[in-house]
């Protein structure tokens, strides 16, 4: 614990694809810069991971209280190993020193640092990392004073989920996933089932912990479809602001910026938080997860309960390098944060002119009733068959095949799907609901110019509805500019593009086609914001 790791196994750790992603320590140490230096020196304050899964975070800060608390004992440390080496006894001095360092070590391991580890093979190792020693009484731990082998690291194999129909009351899993038997992990973590924990540990209901920080674990399976899964991460912040601590550091997705599954009021509370006092957004998420490809990026924050409420410093991290703004999280009168700065701008001038936006002409999904796999798994739904040929009078059906490559099909006029749409007898474009990355500028597939005669599975969207095939021709130019799809990004963090990514995208007089120099024109953008949507947006052919 007291010498620098050569070899650190939890570099290797952080490498593991997992929904519980290991943290490298030089993350971990970022996110430790963010807390005020003079805290380290404090010998009174309290410091909780309430997930720790490596014991990275404490480990980490118990370098830097050391540092702090004791000053150069790295240094004396040296010169007394070099004595040992050459045969010399210790110097008083030196002796006293020793008995100083192990004093302090034993308090800051006693009494600052504690961590509720995930599961039974994580607190192994984290007492590990922390302790030098999975039990925390053992010769070979590096602190002296704990009267239970699980120190200050202590995992609840007794905390269970609370099942109500068929879901866990405290943090939404299923039952038919989790209710396992006995002997088996049951991820009932004991931090969001707090109620059980101060029942468990007493002691924790007392404390004020000054700083909470963690990676918590990003998501549950919730009983549905295929590999279907519940966020939960947002759970370990609340639960984490309900104690109030001064400082709360988390790593965690960044999805909920504009979306996500259950995340409407973690989002809402979250971006109109005026605590939140520092944020690092990454549109990446392997350049802090090395080989962990987590869609729409990561991010980590300081909330802070000491400072005035106020402005948010932003460091926005992308292929552009990091950009640095100081706003707040939400505009008056929007839902969800918009992660680049030059969009913000970009945006407050398109809305200037109180134009209509795009998704009131986008279709919802599933427009004609017709799921994605109608045309190769027909049977399935109950449908006739379908032609490979046009039938006089009838409809051609947009899908993918078995091979998930679009594929024309014909229907007879009296074929079985929801003929009530408004647009089935207009032209339109049809355009992907699924692609990209949730990048700026991501490029969908050729949108497709559909006649009157043309309807499309929910694998695809419907824009407009015209009385002509120019003015839907006239769309299309309009979707290919670079404009188009840079105000689509402030709302695709995600590969789903469903209507509502559309939100921002102003309409346009569809009677002309329409380049990227004209909407620059149009709006008054500048040289910085045209440069940015030059750079992050791929020319679409």
């Amino acid at each position: 614990m007291l010498k620098a790791y050569k070899s650190d196994v939890l570099l290797c750790l952080a490498d593991l694809s997992n929904d519980e992603v290991f943290t490298p320590p030089a993350i971990a140490n970022r996110m430790l810069d963010l807390l005020p230096r003079d805290i380290w020196a404090n010998p009174d304050i309290k410091i909780l991971d309430p997930a720790a899964k490596s014991g990275v975070f404490l480990r980490e800060a118990a370098k830097r209280m050391l540092n702090a608390q004791v000053p150069d004992f790295q240094k004396n440390l040296d010169e007394i190993e070099e004595r040992k080496k050459d045969g010399k006894p210790l110097t008083q001095k030196q002796l006293q020193f020793q008995e100083k360092l192990q004093d302090t070590i034993n308090h800051i391991f006693t009494t600052q640092l504690y961590g509720l580890p995930i599961t039974e093979l994580t607190a192994l190792l984290s007492r590990r990392s922390v302790y030098c020693s999975k039990d925390a009484m053992n010769e070979h731990s590096v602190v002296q004073g704990f009267d239970d082998t699980q120190g200050n690291m202590r995992f609840f194999a007794d905390i269970h989920h609370q099942w109500e129909n068929g879901k866990c009351k405290s943090c939404g899993a299923s039952a038919k996933t989790l209710d396992r038997e006995d002997g088996k992990e049951q991820h009932a973590y004991a931090f969001i089932h707090y109620e059980q924990l101060v029942k468990k540990w007493s002691e924790i209901k007392e404390m004020h912990f000054d700083v909470i920080i963690g990676n918590p674990p990003y998501q549950l399976s919730d009983g549905g479809a295929q590999a279907s899964a519940k966020p939960i991460y947002h759970l370990f912040v609340e639960q984490a602001k309900k104690l109030n601590p001064d400082y709360l550091v988390m790593i965690t997705p960044a999805r909920f910026f504009t979306g996500g599954k259950g995340l409407d009021e973690y989002r809402e509370n979250f971006i109109h938080d005026k605590r939140i006092a520092v944020l690092h957004d990454f549109a990446n998420s392997k350049e802090i997860f090395s080989g962990v490809d987590i869609k729409g990026g990561v991010c980590y924050f300081l909330r802070d309960n000491v400072r005035p409420e106020g402005e948010c410093e932003i460091h926005r991290h992308n292929i552009d390098g990091e950009n640095i703004s100081h706003r707040y999280l939400c505009e008056d009168g929007d839902n969800i944060f918009i992660r680049e700065s030059q969009l913000v701008s970009i945006k407050r001038k398109v809305q200037a002119l109180g134009e209509p936006t795009m998704d009131l002409i986008a279709s919802p999904a599933k427009l004609y009733g017709l799921r994605g796999d109608a045309i190769k798994s027909r049977e399935k739904y109950g449908l006739p068959e379908m032609s490979d040929t046009p039938i006089d009078g009838g409809f051609r059906l947009l899908g993918l095949d078995e091979k998930l490559k679009r594929i024309y099909q014909y229907l007879p006029k009296d074929y079985p799907f929801e003929q009530s749409v408004p647009a089935l007898h207009k032209y339109k474009v049809f355009i992907s609901e699924s692609y990209g990355c949730g990048e700026i500028g991501d490029v969908p597939a050729t949108p497709v110019l559909a006649t009157p005669a043309d309807l499309c599975t929910e694998t695809f969207i419907q824009i407009g509805c015209f009385e002509t095939e120019q003015e839907a021709a006239n769309l299309l130019s309009y979707i290919k500019t670079k404009f188009f799809r840079a105000l689509v990004g402030i709302r695709k963090q995600t590969q789903h593009a469903t209507r509502t990514v559309y939100s921002f995208v102003p309409q346009q007089d569809f009677s002309k086609s329409w380049t990227d120099k004209e909407l620059y024109q149009k709006y008054g953008l500048d040289n910085e914001e045209i440069a940015f949507i030059e750079k992050m947006v791929r020319e679409m052919e």
